[in-house]
């Protein structure tokens, strides 16, 4: 699972190589590829690695991908190993956001309660679809897709790692008692 620290916070992925100067694919994984694209400076988190930071030589987008080239890093043979590495952001260069309004790192890993069904799960992941962002929670129901739309959410509380849904009836299969 990707991780965060108190300054820095996983903002993708990398998922391959682009041409021989050592570019990296990147997949962003809050689904936006702003944080990538404005970031100078990152961390490169790679198994059985130290963690790195590097300069930030070029980036642009390509396709769903961002490529990243990284001072220290400019040559393919340089990066083929890299392939799962997680690519870190300062918190600090992260925009301010709305009030209500989170950054993925803040409230992954939070717990999920229905206010009819209890306890959904622990919030692992997420998917975008034309229309909307879908939570991936795992718990008792098993696999539980909530779309992220406000009409489903009563409150998101990152102090105490708590989201409060009020799904409609059928969302969630439940078991017959």
């Amino acid at each position: 699972m990707p991780s965060h620290d108190e300054e820095f916070f996983c903002a993708g992925v990398v998922t391959g190589t682009h041409g021989l100067r050592g570019d990296l694919k990147v997949k962003p994984l809050s689904g936006e590829p702003d944080v990538l694209l404005s970031s100078e400076q990152i961390r490169l988190v790679a198994p059985g690695q130290p963690d790195r930071e590097h300069r930030v030589l070029s980036k642009r987008l390509h396709k769903d991908r961002v490529l990243l080239r990284l001072e220290g890093l400019e040559h393919l043979n340089q990066v083929e190993r890299l392939k799962g590495a997680e690519i870190h952001c300062r918190i600090a260069d992260l925009p301010d956001l709305e009030d209500e309004d989170f950054y993925w790192y803040q409230i992954q890993g939070m717990q999920v309660v229905d206010r009819t069904l209890g306890d959904l799960g622990t919030l692992e992941s997420y998917f975008t679809t034309a229309a909307h962002d879908t939570w991936v929670v795992q718990g008792p129901y098993g696999e539980v897709l909530i779309p992220a739309v406000d009409k489903f959410f009563v409150s998101i509380d990152p102090e105490a790692g708590l989201v409060t849904v009020d799904l409609p009836e059928g969302l969630v299969e439940a078991e017959d008692s």
